[in-house]
């Protein structure tokens, strides 16, 4: 049988073949870097292909219909306009960059796992 979409997503993070995707808050989340991913994972040839699909937009709606939720990441700013610019640099650098959660979704409880399902 055809593997499901939280069961493809945990064997890509557990995997070390993909640098696009990692666990992150301690395996709590899921990480993408959304450029490398659509290299590296959605422009693979048909006969290696991951998913169904060649876009992002249809892994994050996947993501959305088994629960995960995107996660907003707050930096604290400095108050020094040098330590201040170089967060900016910092935080543009992290924007390409995805953070999904979801409960039943933990690297520490892979039990669970069998618990998400589509909605």
């Amino acid at each position: 049988l055809p593997l499901c979409f939280p069961e493809k997503l945990w064997k890509m993070l557990e995997s070390d073949q993909f640098r696009s995707i990692w666990w992150s808050e301690g395996g709590k989340c899921v990480a993408i870097n959304k450029d490398l991913f659509e290299v590296e994972v959605l422009g693979r040839g048909v006969c290696q292909r991951v998913f169904n699909t060649q876009h992002i937009k249809s892994v994050v709606r996947q993501l959305n219909l088994y629960g995960f939720s995107k996660v907003q990441r707050d930096f604290q700013r400095s108050a020094s306009l040098p330590e201040f610019l170089s967060e900016e640099a910092a935080t543009s650098a992290h924007s390409q960059i995805l953070y999904y959660y979801n409960p039943s979704f933990n690297r520490a409880h892979p039990w669970l796992l069998g618990t998400c399902k589509r909605r």
